[in-house]
């Protein structure tokens, strides 16, 4: 009966204090999405949102993109991505890049929060129990953050060769997945959970039942295997996406495959020495994860044979294994090196987050390190897309360089994504469509041809394309040699990059 009611005492005040601690909790995470942001920036029409922001474009107003909506409708129809923004945006009645502002923020904040979740797992979930001691759950905390500030400092990692980030500096799919996943391994390793549709959760639990000494169902894998021929010109297009086949890459992007794995092997002897079983786990897991993928990367890449299939990108695996490196780095050198030293964590993280900072300005020179939303840009490619916006018909069919997200000063500014106007196929992005749909290729390689030395087109060329396309609308950089009066084009805009003319 004594016990009974200590017991009865007791449970508000603890139920107070995990209250208070959970509070805590949300404000620090808060705060650190915040410095996260500012570090890496924010680029809503960059990159790969040329590729997935005018999926949600088209479900909004199905109006636009009368043209060439399959270089970046073939995503679209392949993912509920597109669908959960435009019903975010109905749903709140917030403009499109309100509403990717605020997701993006939002990735942020569940990434590090995962990150706090998957610590918790691999330095002790037991520190959460409020009716420890202060001094019992200190070491695990220090971890638990110092796994989180690592994550938010790295979010813009290059991972080896890939092509990607840990999290992009723009809303897409891969950051909403980079957060699931991250909370999929964590719960896997809490037990909160039976089974995953990820490989790797599956994966995890198989070693943690079985523990085998060595991976020899590898060998089994049925590469030999063939399929029916891509189109002839899907060779031109797989070729040029250097990041699908390996034994293309440079020999320090593979550091960024051999150095993960190296660690995640010291870590798995480090942490069976310690007691921490589930970072023994995730660490030889990981291991023959990342061989595998590897020895799969290299086998598509060596015949012709399985270039069709290279575009599976076996090596993107790399994703959450960065990722789980952040959280176990940050959460060792939080319990064992930073401690209660306030002078420590700033050593390592204020010059860390800076240099990150500046190496984003150095990616996007030309344009705000954070694009806010209604913002006017910088960039002045980014100005003449948004006076396109609203200035053009909307079924207008623009021509501009195929190349031009790699020129000088462009700053990948996605052309469809800003504008909201259709465009012959480019160079960058759509053939990034094309080698992961091979059909696309033949269209694609038709159109990229006729816009073959568009820096030097004339009045007969823009008429070519007008009669062959349809093209109504052209953009011309300023240096190039396609004055208005040797083309006999009207520009009604134009600044000091370039100007958008009417062709006709």
């Amino acid at each position: 009966m004594e016990i009974s009611i200590l017991s009865t005492r007791l449970e508000p005040k603890f139920e107070k204090k995990l209250k208070k601690s959970n509070i805590r909790t949300l404000v620090a995470l808060l705060l650190l999405t915040g410095v996260a942001f500012l570090i890496h920036g924010y680029h809503p029409y960059a990159e790969d949102a040329e590729i997935y922001l005018p999926g949600v474009l088209k479900i909004l107003n199905p109006r636009l993109f009368p043209t060439n909506s399959e270089f970046f409708g073939e995503h679209a129809g392949h993912s509920f991505y597109p669908n959960l923004i435009a019903f975010s945006v109905r749903a709140t009645h917030l403009s499109l890049i309100w509403a990717a502002f605020l997701w993006q923020l939002l990735s942020i904040f569940l990434l590090l929060g995962a990150s706090l979740r998957l610590a918790s797992a691999l330095f002790g979930p037991e520190s959460f129990d409020p009716s420890r001691s202060d001094g019992d759950r200190s070491e695990a905390l220090y971890a638990h953050w110092g796994a989180v500030a690592l994550m938010a400092a790295l979010l813009t990692l290059p991972l080896a060769g890939t092509a990607l980030y840990i999290l992009d500096q723009f809303l897409n799919p891969r950051n909403l997945a980079a957060f699931s996943v991250l909370f999929a391994v964590a719960e896997a390793l809490h037990r909160f959970m039976a089974s995953f549709g990820i490989l790797f959760c599956v994966w995890l639990i198989l070693l943690d039942q079985v523990r085998p000494r060595f991976l020899g169902f590898a060998a089994a894998l049925p590469f030999g295997i063939t399929f029916a021929p891509p189109p002839a010109a899907y060779h031109r297009v797989a070729w040029l996406q250097r990041s699908h086949y390996v034994l293309r890459w440079e020999w320090y992007e593979w550091l960024g495959v051999i150095g993960p794995t190296l660690l995640f092997w010291w870590l798995g002897s480090w942490a069976r020495r310690r007691g921490l079983k589930n970072l023994e786990l995730v660490s030889r897991a990981m291991v023959p994860f990342v061989l595998v993928a590897s020895a799969a990367a290299i086998g598509l890449g060596l015949s012709v044979r399985f270039e069709a299939l290279a575009r599976l990108q076996p090596l993107r695996c790399m994703a959450l294994c960065y990722m789980v490196l952040a959280v176990a780095s940050g959460g060792l050198l939080g319990q064992y090196v930073l401690q209660r030293h306030v002078w420590r964590w700033l050593a390592l993280f204020v010059p860390l987050g800076l240099g990150m900072y500046f190496a984003q300005l150095l990616v996007f020179p030309a344009s705000d390190h954070i694009e806010w939303p209604g913002a006017q840009p910088r960039n002045q490619w980014a100005q003449a897309f948004d006076w396109i916006r609203g200035n053009t018909p909307v079924d207008a069919l623009f021509a501009i360089d195929p190349r031009h997200m790699e020129l000088p000063g462009e700053d990948e500014n996605g052309f469809r994504a800003r504008s909201e106007r259709s465009m012959l196929a480019d160079l960058v992005k759509d053939k990034g469509a094309c080698s992961m749909f091979p059909p696309l290729s033949v269209k694609w390689e038709e159109q990229v041809d006729d816009q073959k030395n568009f820096e030097h087109f004339g009045k007969s060329d823009f008429d070519r394309l007008r009669q062959k396309y349809g093209v109504t609308w052209a953009v011309v950089q300023q240096s190039s040699s396609a004055t208005p009066g040797s083309t006999g084009l009207t520009c009604p805009y134009e600044n000091g990059a370039v100007r958008v003319c009417r062709i006709g």
